[in-house]
């Protein structure tokens, strides 16, 4: 590319491809455009001088966290997590994603004099 942001045609490309094979219910096409917009995703990253390794590893501890949160939470609240609705468990997430960001204000904040 000759411009670094010219990646996301190529991304939204293949998404638009991906999804053209998923409404075909072609599994086998969809699993092979869904490598070509991981590839395309980690290019871009590739052209933001980001680490797609570290950057997946960060979303999964985040998601770990959370899923703990809401399994820990649901406990306490004396229910099982296969009884809840989508409703109350994305209150429980949300409350576990707004911790997450309080918690990195304070911490942010304590480097601060």
């Amino acid at each position: 590319w000759e411009e670094r942001e010219q990646v996301w045609d190529k991304v939204k490309e293949e998404i638009q491809e991906f999804q053209a094979e998923v409404a075909h219910m072609d599994k086998e096409k969809a699993e092979a455009e869904f490598g070509d917009v991981m590839f395309s995703l980690i290019n871009a990253a590739r052209l933001y001088k980001i680490n797609p390794d570290n950057a997946l590893e960060r979303t999964n501890q985040k998601f770990i966290n959370r899923f703990n949160y809401v399994e820990a939470h649901s406990i306490k609240e004396g229910k099982n997590l296969h009884d809840m609705t989508l409703e109350e468990m994305d209150k429980l997430w949300n409350k576990a994603k707004a911790l997450e960001k309080e918690s990195k204000q304070d911490d942010s904040s304590k480097g601060q004099v």
